[in-house]
């Protein structure tokens, strides 16, 4: 038969990949690789790299045969599938495959009919290969593994039970590691996750049980308990991963995701692995994340020196200990940890981790250097930003510089010269440009631009409270109150809605009784907030119940040596009468922030020279 014109070129753009194809039928040497789907949803259960384990004595797939079973015929309806598969007529193309695959029981042909299924998004089709292909060769991994990426794909986790347990099986404990993620991930996309974590639980039964591999599995199950919603559950199997095996990071990994107020049993399994000989730094590296995160500065800085004591070459825990330090005001500290950071990635292979970190370095130490006045040094640091990325981000810092030179106009001009590539960036250039007018007392300049942003979005959250803290400065409190109060009905959830209204009344001596109850609320949202607990200790004060305030606010302070807090705090002691106490804790303040307008204004009434 001669072929026509288009069919001849399909044919010349096939014959690399058919004689690829026809390769893997001739006698050769085994290929230790074996090939996976094109968009594979469950990977080999071996890493790349990994040493494999070689195969038991019967037939496999990816063993070639010892004598060809492709004849010229069957070697004609290979080429056609092929070329039909590769012309766009994935049926006939697919069904051409497949018989080749049944009359030769090569594992190859029958993993081109699935891909060429897949390709066209076939799942029935592809299943139905991959079972004729399981059928052929009982025994091929390959085959099992395609057959659960498809059932999974096609939601029909139920069938995937079998399947799953027989590779699990079949893959040595050394490599159940590797597996165990995969499972995790896999399974969790199903839409179904509470039979997906039911059906991997029954699949791991006996891993369950195995001292060796228990870890793991309680972790595997866990993670998929998370998936599906049940946060009670995915800290049980975190618990019984762990009690069966200490030394394992899985158990403690899944507790750092659980880690909540309401979940106070998961900390605790962090702690006892941190506690082991052989505790991976990563772990410890998320320990203190998950604590900053909960505003647990003291706890987070305390776990990141034991990182960079034990392992000072680690750049990460340095930049996360540099940026701690700086939002507790221990600038001296903050800047040793940040310079350290960047010595450690100058010479850095990772050249991702240095575009994502070192830019955030530079910034922090110009924002340093700004804040004692050397704004010579600030530039100095702002210029060794190179990455587009952070364009936004040193040109508002760059502009701020400006601004605190008494150059507000033309730190408005940089801002407002900044790209608007995206709906984010168009909100950080606006926001930019706010935050300018306030630092400069510009409060009705910045309250109308406020306005009129949030008419445009009228359940704007954060605009709203933008907007109303704008107007407390103004002094236009019914305006402030009468916007707190809208953010309150759009997010009851806002806990700085709750505590900017009642500091606010605690400040002005009125409506004392409600503004506890408006402050006790945005605790009771977010507990480990200093500066909500500034409030809190700051309105028992304006009660009259010294005791209870000053205990708050000491432990406020501790958390979060911040000047207005110290402020406060100063006070409470001044009143009670401990004045050299309240002095010293004045003068902490005031080595943080000399400027900060809570403290001077302290100081001033209560006639206090430092």
């Amino acid at each position: 038969m001669t072929l026509p014109p288009r069919r001849f070129r399909l044919a010349v753009a096939a014959l690399p990949v058919f004689f690829a194809v026809v390769a893997h039928a001739q006698p050769s040497a085994p290929d230790p690789a074996a090939p996976t789907s094109p968009a594979p949803i469950i990977e080999p259960a071996t890493p790349r790299g990994a040493p494999t384990t070689p195969p038991p004595a019967a037939v496999k797939d990816n063993d070639p045969p010892l004598q060809s079973a492709l004849t010229a015929p069957l070697f004609y309806e290979v080429l056609v599938g092929e070329l039909t598969a590769r012309g766009g007529d994935t049926g006939d193309g697919y069904a051409l495959m497949l018989d080749a695959a049944r009359k030769t029981n090569d594992g190859r042909l029958f993993q081109r009919a699935v891909e060429i299924a897949l390709q066209s998004r076939a799942g029935e089709a592809a299943l139905a290969a991959t079972r004729a292909w399981k059928q052929a060769l009982p025994e091929s991994r390959e085959a099992r593994r395609f057959e659960l990426q498809i059932l999974i794909a096609l939601n029909r986790i139920g069938e995937t039970a079998e399947p799953l347990r027989a590779e699990l099986a079949a893959t040595p404990v050394a490599e159940r590691s590797f597996l165990m993620g995969v499972i995790a991930r896999n399974y969790a996309r199903a839409s179904d996750k509470k039979l997906a974590a039911s059906v991997v639980e029954q699949a791991l039964v006996d891993d369950l049980k195995n001292p060796e591999t228990a870890g793991l599995a309680w972790t595997t199950v866990g993670r998929l308990r998370l998936a599906a919603g049940d946060t009670t559950g995915a800290l049980e199997a975190a618990i019984k991963g762990q009690a069966a095996d200490p030394a394992s990071e899985g158990p403690a990994v899944l507790a750092l995701e659980l880690m909540d107020p309401n979940q106070p049993l998961a900390e605790p399994i962090v702690k006892r692995y941190l506690m082991g000989p052989k505790a991976a730094p990563e772990v410890r590296l998320g320990y203190a994340r998950v604590l900053a995160e909960a505003r647990r500065f003291d706890d987070a800085s305390t776990e990141l020196k034991v990182l960079t004591s034990a392992r000072p070459e680690l750049p990460e825990p340095w930049l996360l200990l540099g940026l701690l330090q700086m939002q507790t005001r221990q600038d001296t500290s903050a800047e040793t940890s940040l310079k350290r950071y960047v010595d450690l990635t100058q010479g850095q292979r990772d050249a991702e981790e240095r575009k994502r970190g070192q830019p955030q370095a530079y910034l922090m130490l110009a924002q340093l250097a700004e804040r004692r006045k050397d704004f010579a040094g600030a530039e100095a640091w702002l210029a060794r930003v190179d990455s587009t990325d952070d364009l936004t981000a040193t040109q508002t810092r760059r502009a701020g510089l400006l601004a605190r030179q008494g150059k507000l106009p033309q730190a408005r001009e940089i801002v407002r010269s900044l790209p608007e590539r995206t709906p984010e960036e168009k909100k950080q250039k606006f926001l930019a440009e706010v935050q300018l007018l306030r630092d400069a007392k510009q409060y009705q300049a910045a309250y109308d631009m406020l306005a009129k942003a949030s008419a445009d979005e009228p359940d704007n959250g954060d605009l709203l409270y933008d907007q109303a803290m704008v107007a407390e400065k103004m002094n236009r409190l019914d305006e402030m109150e009468r916007l707190l109060r809208r953010l309150m009905v759009l997010k009851p959830e806002s806990q700085n809605a709750y505590n900017a209204l009642g500091y606010s009344f605690a400040d002005r001596k009125i409506r004392l009784e409600e503004a506890r109850t408006l402050i006790q609320k945005a605790v009771q949202l977010a507990p480990e907030d200093p500066f909500i607990a500034d409030s809190l200790g700051w309105v028992e004060f304006r009660l009259g119940n010294n005791a209870e305030a000053t205990r708050i606010l000491e432990a406020a302070y501790k958390k979060q040596p911040d000047p207005e807090i110290g402020a406060h705090f100063g006070e409470v002691l001044w009143t009670a009468g401990d004045k050299d106490r309240a002095i010293r804790i004045w003068k902490e303040a005031a080595l943080v922030d000399a400027e900060n307008e809570t403290l001077q204004e302290t100081l001033k009434r209560l006639r206090v020279k430092l």
